[in-house]
């Protein structure tokens, strides 16, 4: 990748990055109690971010199968970055299993943590960090599982 192209592509990641937390603020998926109270069906329900989910479909579909559909390739590289594994697996269903224990629990994932980061909130913050010792307690576990099964394979 070229430096005009690195920072076509930095720039247009800062911008998607900037709309996507904005979005996320405005309208108020990084509180985690309207998120709980969007995930309680069975008591105080709310379903208003059913219409953020909704509004985002709306502003995104005319501009995927207009421009994006039809494209070879990607804006900004090469190639599509896509999933090698395309087969549902136990692990994929025990992570699913896990983030949705924990969207419930703490109501608040992902994105509106990242997002949410620099309203300095010391419960995004510790989530955050949780987080991160998560993902890399993950991994770990990952790199000694397949090193195992390479021994196995070895031997």
């Amino acid at each position: 990748m070229n430096k005009m192209n690195n920072f076509v592509f930095r720039l247009t990641s800062l911008m998607a990055g900037i709309l996507f937390g904005l979005g996320m603020a405005i309208s108020g998926m990084t509180d985690p109690n309207k998120v709980i109270s969007f995930l309680d069906i069975a008591g105080q329900w709310d379903p208003s971010l059913m219409f953020v989910m909704g509004g985002a479909l709306a502003v995104f579909m005319p501009g995927y199968f207009l421009l994006i559909r039809k494209q070879q390739k990607p804006l900004n590289a090469e190639t599509f970055c896509l999933a090698s594994q395309q087969t549902i697996d136990k692990r994929l269903v025990a992570g699913a299993t896990v983030f949705g224990i924990g969207w419930g629990l703490a109501g608040i994932c992902p994105g509106p943590a990242v997002a949410s980061l620099g309203l300095g909130n010391i419960q995004i913050v510790l989530f955050f960090a949780a987080m991160m010792v998560g993902l890399g307690v993950t991994n770990l576990l990952i790199c000694f599982k397949n090193a195992r099964e390479v021994k196995t394979e070895l031997a």
